[in-house]
């Protein structure tokens, strides 16, 4: 079995073929979904989407692009739809210097209150980082030191220097369909040097589409692509790679429960 841990189900993109979607996925070997939040005022949506389907789970939190929207949202009330049986993350938050959608300060503020908020939960944090490195780590590295937290580097695109750095912290990365592209070399590269035991798999969709279907919509179904070339990167059988990502999902989202069992 293969984990998206990061998809988009409640984007427009899916409209009107959900159950197709999430079907097909299934068919491909893809047992678990997380849908991820990007606007906590929106959050409602998600949770319609998740409600109806029992192998999708979701976060909670707000998108570095919308953060100076939601930055009256307490970190009080992040903690409380946190407790939704079905929400296992918190985020996506952090920073994004290539769109710059959002101010700056706005958006290493709304990082560090999903922070509180994982810290407070105990659940992962998902991060997305976005041509800030530096930022992001001197962020996680101050916060780390105030009190320990989980999370997970997401769509990875960043540099060595991240990753060794989020490493460092206990963080996971994880790699999307990027990781399939022609000129994604250095990014293999990273990939290649992350331990196994650290690595997760998404889609990021309906973005990203893997190689194989460049310029097309992307689906959880195609998480499989990606896994397959972290496979070839690590020298595994793509089962191998993919009970090793699975292991780790459910290492790091400790709220989630493995298909079939009530723990």
């Amino acid at each position: 079995m293969l984990v998206d841990h990061h998809c988009h189900l409640d984007f427009p993109d899916f409209a009107g073929e959900l159950d197709a979607v999430i079907a097909r996925a299934k068919a491909a070997g893809v047992g678990m979904l997380v849908s991820i939040s990007t606007r906590i005022r929106r959050f409602d949506q998600l949770l319609k989407i998740v409600e109806a389907h029992d192998n999708v789970l979701c976060s909670v939190g707000t998108h570095p692009h919308h953060a100076h929207e939601e930055l009256g949202v307490p970190v009080e009330e992040i903690v409380r739809l946190a407790r939704h049986p079905k929400v296992v993350a918190i985020g996506e938050a952090g920073l994004d210097y290539f769109y710059d959608n959002s101010p700056r300060a706005a958006q290493a503020q709304g990082f560090r209150n999903h922070i509180a908020a994982a810290r407070e939960t105990g659940l992962p944090l998902v991060i997305h980082a976005r041509d800030a490195d530096d930022d992001v780590a001197a962020i996680l590295e101050e916060e780390s030191a105030k009190g320990r937290f989980s999370a997970v580097l997401h769509c990875y695109t960043g540099g060595a220097e991240l990753a060794r750095r989020g490493l460092a912290l206990g963080l996971y990365v994880s790699f999307s369909g990027i990781l399939t592209f022609k000129k994604s070399d250095a990014l293999r590269e990273i990939a290649q040097s992350v331990p196994l035991d650290r690595l997760l798999v998404e889609t990021d969709a309906p973005y990203l589409a893997p190689g194989k279907y460049r310029g097309k919509r992307n689906e959880p179904a195609y998480v499989v692509e990606t896994a397959k070339e972290l496979a070839n990167l690590k020298g595994i059988a793509l089962e191998k790679l993919a009970k090793a990502t699975t292991d780790n999902f459910f290492r790091l989202y400790t709220k989630a429960s493995r298909p079939g069992t009530d723990a």
